[in-house]
């Protein structure tokens, strides 16, 4: 593992208003795993993008030497001939088509027009058992989980001779299990001498499974580390990322709260595809002006699920239950009912229900209160829409050059800056803020952590769901647990421990 196989020289790469890369260099030793890290913006997904051809060339200054030979890649198909393959973060899969399809779309088994399906099942049926995938090849994407849609992501790379394998963020969206699974199969990747390079905000999935690590600050090259000997710790990256000691990761704060402002009792919720099944059983809390509230479950317990059907039954079947708004029972029965009665929810998911990515920042901002405050007689003050997207642009420090920004186009902790902005606007009393630091490095996460202190301040109930427990322990005043569907504990920010926080999850009860 001494020669390498891929060298980026002076990548400098402008958009309009941006120069998102400046002189980045990176070099890649043939049959190495080597991180990308560096903060949301940084440029890690840009560079990516410039290797696998999504930007072709011309399009960006500087040069690629890949495995001997000076690269001009004028789109991906070229660089998937060399042997390049990206997996981006959004899996790239067609939901209805089988797994063999996916896997061969593009690259289809055919002989004189016509595709050999037999030899097409055989092939992909070989290429699962590489990645360690026991479905059929006939199973539909549509019927698998994110976890395994990735391992179909990487056995369809596996199809193309790939030599270099590049993953943005490949573990962002499972949970322990398939990311153990998948940086398992990352490790015979490269006994194999498979190369490859992740990007991810997970330092200790980066540290546990690199070889060497190149950080990028401000679209620059800041350094690479060598992770032979471990020395290199969580803390040593994260300041290379933002350019100084991040001695704590939660901003101080102490917590001013008040009376009761939510109350949920005896909630129940069914499953929409299978209605005689209970995804919330008999589930009651609570929630007090001033207070962040987390909420703690393996995957599968419910959170979401909780969380949705509160937030105007968006999720569920034959829900019952009560739920007190300021001491008063209330009818929920949509989403306008939950605004109105001042009940915001930002999804765990963004990208596909939080934002209108073809949108510009200002436009996503103000969606909640087109209607309302920004509307008069049917049509919108855009003087005034202007000035309030602004104002958050300012206060929320969402790094774009002004609020006519493409949504789509900003990196993930300024998305999710988005996301809380147009919640904020909406002035609510509950704030539900399902995986609020998903995908986002660590200095997002603390402006992230900020701004929820700041709602607290203010008198809001702020309910945290979160699946990571030292987010949950650094953040929040007191944490639920929920199991099966089942309220299982509430514990107090003096008394949480991961541990005892997991003996609850996994339907311990003290």
């Amino acid at each position: 593992m001494t020669d390498s196989i891929l060298h980026m020289r002076g990548i400098t790469k402008t958009f309009p208003g941006v120069r998102a890369l400046q002189e980045v260099n990176l070099s890649v030793r043939r049959g190495e795993i080597h991180a990308i890290c560096g903060e949301n913006g940084a440029g890690k997904s840009t560079l990516m993008k410039v290797l696998s051809g999504v930007y072709p060339h011309g399009s960006y200054e500087g040069e690629i030497e890949f495995d001997g030979e000076l690269c001009r890649f004028g789109g991906i198909k070229d660089s998937e001939d060399a042997g390049i393959v990206i997996i981006h973060q959004e899996l790239a899969l067609c939901p209805q088509l089988s797994i063999a399809e996916n896997i061969f779309l593009g690259n289809e088994q055919a002989e004189r027009g016509l595709i050999d399906w037999n030899r097409t099942n055989h092939q992909a049926a070989l290429l699962l058992r590489r990645v360690g995938l026991a479905e059929s090849p006939v199973t539909q994407i549509a019927d698998i989980g994110v976890g395994k849609q990735q391992l179909v992501e990487i056995a369809k790379a596996l199809s193309k001779k790939v030599k270099l394998l590049i993953l943005d963020e490949p573990t962002a969206a499972l949970n322990d299990q398939d990311s153990a699974h998948l940086l398992d199969l990352l490790r015979g990747l490269r006994d194999e001498g498979i190369t490859c390079v992740i990007i991810s905000h997970k330092l200790n999935e980066i540290i546990d499974i690199s070889d060497s690590i190149t950080i990028l600050r401000d679209g620059r090259t800041i350094e690479t580390l060598e992770m032979a000997g471990g020395q290199v710790t969580e803390d040593r990256i994260i300041s290379g990322m933002v350019g100084r000691d991040l001695d704590n990761r939660f901003p101080p704060h102490e917590p001013r709260i008040g009376e009761e402002v939510l109350r949920i009792e005896d909630w129940t919720v069914h499953s929409p595809s299978q209605p005689e099944r209970r995804v919330v059983s008999g589930a009651n809390l609570t929630l007090r002006r001033g207070e962040i509230v987390g909420l703690a479950g393996l995957m599968g317990a419910g959170r979401t699920e909780l969380a949705m059907s509160v937030f105007g039954r968006t999720y569920g079947v034959g829900i019952s239950g009560r739920i007190y708004k300021d001491g008063r029972q209330v009818e929920i029965r949509n989403v306008q009912d939950a605004i109105r009665l001042g009940i915001a929810y930002a999804t765990e998911d963004r990208k596909r229900y939080g934002l209108n990515l073809i949108e510009d920042i200002k436009r996503n901002i103000s969606a909640v209160g087109l209607g309302t405050r920004l509307s008069r007689r049917g049509w919108v003050n855009e003087n005034e829409e202007y000035r309030v997207a602004e104002g958050f642009r300012r206060s929320m420090n969402i790094k774009a050059p002004g609020v006519q920004s493409i949504v789509g186009k900003l990196s993930g902790g300024n998305q999710q800056k988005v996301v809380l902005s147009k919640w904020i606007y909406a002035d609510p009393d509950v704030l539900i803020l399902d995986e609020p630091t998903r995908g986002i490095d660590v200095g997002a996460k603390y402006e992230i952590y900020t701004i929820i202190n700041q709602l607290a301040d203010e008198g809001k109930a702020v309910l945290v769901i979160s699946s990571e427990l030292p987010e949950l322990l650094g953040l929040c005043d007191r944490i639920y647990t929920l199991s099966q569907g089942r309220v299982t504990g509430e514990l107090p920010r003096g008394e949480a421990t991961q541990e005892r926080l997991m003996y609850h999850m996994t339907s311990g009860q003290e």
